[in-house]
């Protein structure tokens, strides 16, 4: 349920049964690496003293990198179609960009120390760092606080309205661990933390939140819920015996109704947001091929193969970027009406 998953199209190392962890696969150097692990990374190829930092915060799994930088990117793409393309743009998606490596890597750190004892008992994640004890707690705490203090000096260089607006999502990112022992739908506090990178993207480039920027961040909590949602379906076995909870087990038999209505309220309000920021029905088109892309999505997975789920999970890279994309196409032709 966190966001740990390899690059589209990488082979992946198999899922062991339910019935217990699986050590997962080896290194060259004979090193356990987690059983989700990409093999033949470049991380596992790095110096043995640094390769389970790197794995701890997941750089040999870039998707979930991607998918925190999208939001941002996507509402910068918004204020671009609200307001123009403004002088410092770029700037902005630079520094949301490597915001979010670091803020991934240290979200991923903080997570698996407070699962490490739950990640132990879990096929997929048993060979992670933590939980199979190739690093120890103290230096995992000494690492995150190196990714954040990578995260703070992008911070001090964002607008003081992005500031703001960055350490009001704190305490959703700080709870999103513990929500998955105490709720089943800890998608949405996960939503929740994605999202407010759209609030603080907003609020970079125009200082001020407007009713597309409310529709956009509510398009993207629903985006979230919906994939991580697809996301957790690889684990269903293994939570329930754990105790863990997902909107893939409250869901049950029905997730595909579920997630195609998910799918629909993000499609609907991205559109919203599109016309709300620009004024311009036609606007609404900038969001159409992304409510198509999530659509299909469910279509796409076969239940007792849980590396569809990952498959389409890791779509949501380019379902993402056709809506930056889109947004920004529709902001170049603004600028010629």
């Amino acid at each position: 349920m966190d966001l740990d998953s390899s690059g589209a199209g990488e082979s992946m190392a198999r899922l062991s049964p339910a019935s217990g962890p699986d050590p997962g696969a080896e290194s060259s150097d004979g090193q356990i690496l987690p059983a989700d692990s990409v093999i033949g990374h470049w991380v596992h190829r790095s110096p043995a003293v640094l390769r389970p930092f790197l794995i701890l915060s997941r750089y040999d799994r870039p998707v979930g990198f991607w998918l925190l930088a999208l939001p941002c990117w996507i509402g910068l793409a918004l204020s671009a179609l609200e307001s123009g393309f403004a002088p410092n743009l770029i700037t902005l998606a630079a520094l949301f960009g490597l915001g979010a490596i670091a803020m991934r890597g240290a979200g991923c750190t903080y997570n698996d120390i407070v699962d490490r004892r739950l990640d132990a008992q879990v096929a997929r994640t048993a060979g992670r760092p933590l939980a199979s004890g190739a690093i120890s707690l103290r230096a995992a705490w000494i690492w995150g606080f190196a990714q954040i203090g990578v995260g703070f000096c992008v911070w001090l260089a964002l607008p003081r309205m992005g500031q703001l607006a960055a350490l009001g999502a704190i305490p959703v990112v700080a709870a999103y661990p513990f929500m998955k022992r105490v709720t089943f739908f800890p998608q949405i506090f996960l939503g929740l933390a994605f999202a407010s990178g759209t609030l603080i993207a907003c609020l970079s480039a125009s200082g001020t939140i407007i009713p597309a920027t409310i529709a956009l961040t509510l398009a993207i909590i629903a985006w979230v819920v919906g994939y991580d949602t697809i996301y957790a379906l690889q684990d269903r076995e293994d939570d329930a015996r754990t105790g863990i909870k997902s909107t893939a087990l409250k869901f049950g038999a029905q997730w595909r109704h579920h997630v195609h209505r998910i799918y629909l309220a993000a499609g609907s309000l991205a559109g919203l947001a599109a016309w709300l920021a620009s004024g311009n029905m036609l606007c609404v088109l900038a969001a159409s091929p992304f409510a198509v892309h999530l659509w299909l999505q469910p279509a796409q997975i076969s239940e007792p193969d849980p590396e569809s789920a990952l498959r389409v999970f890791r779509s949501n890279v380019e379902a993402g970027l056709i809506l930056a994309g889109g947004y920004l196409l529709a902001g170049g032709l603004q600028m010629f009406r």
